[in-house]
């Protein structure tokens, strides 16, 4: 995410003093509300969608994210390297590469 950007989520929470409501708990929840009206977004037809609400649910799940980093003094890059490093122990291309078997079924 730009740094622009981050800012101006920052800004937004903090001109309205939302950083008080913005506990680890009640961000995960927000996240996960949001993820489902993401989810909502394919529920009975998953190839015709609209891609502009979409969009606005993937923004509010992604703006969750960022508050829940800030809240906890993470670094999105630093997290999701350290995933991604775990993930490709987990699932070895030449074990995983076409399939969508869980890590333990491969």
């Amino acid at each position: 995410m730009k740094q622009e950007t981050i800012e101006r989520i920052r800004k937004f929470t903090t001109d309205r003093d939302w950083e008080r409501f913005h506990s680890p708990a009640n961000l995960a929840k927000s996240i996960s509300i949001e993820a489902n009206e993401l989810l909502e977004c394919f529920q009975w037809d998953e190839n015709n969608f609209d891609l502009k609400e979409v969009k606005e649910e993937l923004a509010d799940v992604l703006v969750y994210c960022r508050n829940m980093l800030d809240k906890l003094g993470l670094d999105e890059d630093e997290i999701v390297n350290e995933k991604m490093s775990k993930n490709e122990i987990k699932y070895p291309v030449d074990k995983a590469k076409g399939k969508a078997n869980k890590y333990n079924k491969l």
